[in-house]
């Protein structure tokens, strides 16, 4: 694995590569950083050329207390901004193509650079994601996760928080995993995750990039995903003209983790529908 930085605007951006082949981005989600698909590097670094992203804010793409100017903070607070942090990197590593899988967060981010910057992708995913705009109630419930980060901290938001992305069965056997993505959670700027849950507040709805995509999308669920409804991701699956779906059984919302060999097989079979689709 090699790793990287440039800069991106005034942020620095952290990414892994890993492998050879057909360029794979995998977009990490809310509260992680791109080390969250070190199962899906192993197994398919034989298959692709493997870009693995820090979003600014996160992992190693870090942002200091002074980073958070009045102008920076209204870039953070938008999905677009991530996105386009996306496609500088992409330019940044001479690549004109690639596959984009992004997990919840990175979902969204995903779409919006599909919306964006469609002629670079020739696939992309929905992994644990959605393309539906937060209901009012998720609204609300994003700005009190806000405010309770601003009176106790992200570390506190994120440690209560992170055991819920789990099903009890992989907390019990797992223990150690969740805890230690809990521990790297202490990572976090406060400030950071407070922009995370704005952008994520202010993102439009995206079914019509779904239902406009040109090229093969993946969708993938777990069957006891509390965040993103199983409902969601099977009604979503019938707007492209080219989708995979696949429902993880006993799998909660980091598939990643709880059924690493199931996704790594999708995301292969994904690869592999996407290179007949070229030819």
């Amino acid at each position: 694995m090699l790793e990287g930085s440039f800069i991106f605007k005034s942020f620095n951006i952290f990414y892994r590569t890993s492998g050879s082949g057909v360029p794979l981005v995998l977009l990490h989600g809310f509260g992680e950083d791109g080390t969250v698909w070190h199962n899906q590097v192993e197994a398919l670094q034989s298959d692709a050329f493997i870009i693995t992203p820090d979003f600014p804010g996160s992992g190693k793409s870090v942002l200091n207390p002074e980073d958070f100017t009045e102008e920076n903070t209204q870039l953070l607070d938008s999905i677009e901004l991530y996105a386009d942090a996306i496609e500088a990197l992409l330019h940044h590593l001479n690549i004109t193509h690639c596959t984009m899988l992004g997990h919840s967060m990175g979902g969204y981010v995903a779409l919006a650079f599909a919306q964006k910057y469609p002629h670079l992708l020739k696939a992309f995913g929905l992994i644990h994601s959605t393309s539906f705009a937060d209901t009012d109630e998720k609204k609300e419930n994003r700005r009190r996760g806000i405010a309770l980060m601003e009176a106790h901290g992200g570390y506190s938001f994120l440690k209560n928080t992170i055991p819920n992305l789990f099903t009890a069965t992989f907390k019990k056997d797992f223990p150690i995993e969740v805890d230690g993505l809990i521990e790297k959670a202490k990572g976090f700027q406060t400030k950071s995750l407070q922009s995370y849950y704005r952008a994520m507040i202010n993102r439009p709805d995206r079914t019509n990039i779904l239902k406009e995509a040109t090229v093969p999308v993946l969708i993938i669920a777990g069957d006891q995903d509390s965040i993103i409804p199983l409902n969601d991701s099977l009604l979503q699956s019938h707007q492209p003209n080219i989708c995979q779906i696949n429902v993880l059984k006993n799998t909660a919302h980091m598939g990643m983790w709880e059924a690493a060999d199931q996704m790594n097989e999708c995301i292969a079979a994904f690869l592999e529908l996407v290179d007949e689709v070229g030819e």
